[in-house]
C-alpha cells in the first residue's frame, strides 16, 4: 500500500483568505482523498471561543500586572517602597478594587502570587475582578534565558509542568493566559531564534486550550536598535508567519486565542520617529499580511512607549475597520501616572485609582477610534523605553 504523506501547512496566505487551521486538510494518496475532520480543543472548545470573545468585546482591553516579584519589586522602588508581600498585595488591591474599572477593561493578567491574594478585607481578587465583569489571566511561562547556539539571543522556558500549571489555575479562575518570549533585531534575529520562539509559543498555546484557557501569544519584537521601521515590517512578517505555521501544526484553535504583538515601530535608537498614522499603516500591513480574521482579538503590548504615544498608535490603527477587535494589553503604559500619584501612601488611593480610569478610559476611546489628546498630562507623554529591559 502507498504511504500517505501529509503536505505542511505554508507559512503564507492571501489576506481575507480563510486560515490554515481552519480550512479541511486533505491526505493525499494516489487513488483517494480522505478528508480529516475540523480542528477541536477538547471539551473547552465553547468556553474558549466565548472567552475569547469576552475580552475583546468594544471599548475595552487588558491591563497588564504580571510582573515577576522582583520586576514589581523595581516599580515600587522608583516610589521608595521595599519590595515586600504587603507592599506588593497593596498596589494590586489599588488596581484590581478600582471602581468601575470593568467598563474600560475586559481581562487582567496577573502574576502567580496575585492570583491566589485576597484584599486585606479577605476577598480574593479573583472575585473583584469577577464583579467588575473582567476575565481573570494568568502569566505562565519562566522567564527568558539564553538560547544556546544564537547570536545572544533568549528562549522562553516553561513547558516542563506547564498542563498542570494550567489546570491548578483553572481552579483557582483564570480563564486566559500569557505566555511572553522576545525577538531582537540588533542580534539579527537567527533563524534558530526566531523558530524557537514560534515552537515555543504553540506548544504552550496547545497546552493552554487543552486545559480551558485563552493562550495570548505574544512574540515581543524589542524597540532596542536604531533600525527603520521597514525593517522592523520585514521582521515581524517573518516572525508572525512562523508562529501561525507552528499554531497549525499544534491544531491550536484561532478562534480561542489572543494575539499580543508589538507595534511596527522604528528603532527606538533610529533618527527618525514615526508618526501615529505611519505607525497604524506598516501595523496593519502586517497584520493584514500574517493574521488570519478567525483570530478574535489583537491586544497590543506597548513596549516602553509613553503612556500618550501608546494611546495616539492605538487610536490610529481604528480609524478604519478590521478583521479583528484591536485594542490594548498595557503595563507601563496604564500604570506610569498611578504609581506616581499613589506613592504608596494610603490617602492617596483614591486619586490614584482616578489616574488608573483616566489612562483606561483613554485607551478605550483609542480601541473605537475616539481618542484626542487634548489635555494630556507632561507625565503622559513621558516616554518608558529602557535599553534591554528585562521582567
Amino acid at each position: 500500500m502507498a504511504s500517505l504523506k501529509l503536505s505542511a501547512p505554508s507559512s503564507q496566505w492571501i489576506a481575507g483568505e480563510r486560515p490554515l487551521c481552519q480550512r479541511r486538510c486533505v491526505l493525499k494518496a494516489p487513488s483517494r482523498r480522505i478528508a480529516a475532520g475540523p480542528i477541536r480543543a477538547g471539551s473547552y472548545t465553547d468556553e474558549l471561543v466565548q472567552t475569547a470573545k469576552s475580552i475583546a468585546s468594544p471599548g475595552r482591553g487588558i491591563l497588564a500586572i504580571d510582573e515577576s516579584n522582583a520586576t514589581c519589586g523595581k516599580r515600587l522602588a522608583s516610589i521608595g517602597l521595599e519590595n515586600t508581600e504587603t507592599n506588593r498585595q497593596a498596589y494590586r488591591q489599588l488596581l484590581l478594587t478600582t471602581p468601575s474599572l470593568g467598563e474600560y477593561i475586559s481581562g487582567a493578567i496577573l502574576f502567580e502570587e496575585t492570583l491566589y491574594q485576597s484584599t486585606t478585607d479577605g476577598k480574593k481578587f479573583v472575585d473583584c475582578l469577577r464583579e467588575e465583569k473582567i476575565m481573570p489571566g494568568i502569566k505562565v511561562d519562566k522567564g527568558l534565558v539564553p538560547l544556546p547556539g544564537s547570536n545572544n539571543e533568549s528562549w522562553c522556558q516553561g513547558l516542563d509542568g506547564l498542563a498542570s500549571r494550567c489546570a491548578e489555575y483553572y481552579k483557582q479562575g483564570a480563564r486566559f493566559a500569557k505566555w511572553r518570549t522576545v525577538v531582537s533585531i540588533p542580534c539579527g534575529p537567527s533563524a534558530l531564534a526566531v523558530k524557537e520562539a514560534a515552537w515555543g509559543l504553540a506548544r504552550y498555546a496547545a497546552i493552554a486550550q487543552d486545559n480551558g484557557l485563552v493562550p495570548i501569544v505574544e512574540p515581543e519584537i524589542l524597540l532596542d536598535g536604531d533600525h527603520p521601521i521597514e525593517r522592523t515590517l520585514e521582521v515581524a512578517e517573518k516572525v508572525w508567519a512562523e508562529v501561525f505555521y507552528y499554531l497549525a501544526e499544534n491544531n491550536v484553535v484561532f478562534e480561542g486565542i489572543l494575539l499580543k504583538p508589538s507595534m511596527v515601530t522604528p528603532g527606538a535608537e533610529h533618527k527618525a520617529r514615526a508618526s501615529p498614522e505611519t505607525i497604524a499603516k506598516y501595523t496593519l500591513k502586517m497584520l493584514n499580511r500574517r493574521v488570519p480574521p478567525a483570530v478574535p482579538g489583537i491586544m497590543f503590548l506597548s513596549g516602553g512607549q509613553s503612556e500618550m504615544e501608546a494611546t495616539l498608535n492605538l487610536n490610529a490603527m481604528n480609524q478604519g475597520p478590521n478583521p479583528w477587535h484591536v485594542s490594548f494589553s498595557y503595563a507601563r503604559a496604564l500604570q506610569n501616572s498611578v504609581l506616581k500619584t499613589w506613592q504608596g501612601r494610603p490617602e492617596n488611593v483614591e486619586a490614584a485609582q482616578k489616574a488608573l480610569l483616566v489612562r483606561a478610559k483613554a485607551n478605550s476611546l483609542a480601541q473605537l477610534g475616539r481618542y484626542s489628546a487634548e489635555g494630556e498630562s507632561d507625565e503622559a507623554m513621558a516616554g518608558m523605553f529602557q535599553k534591554g529591559y528585562t521582567y
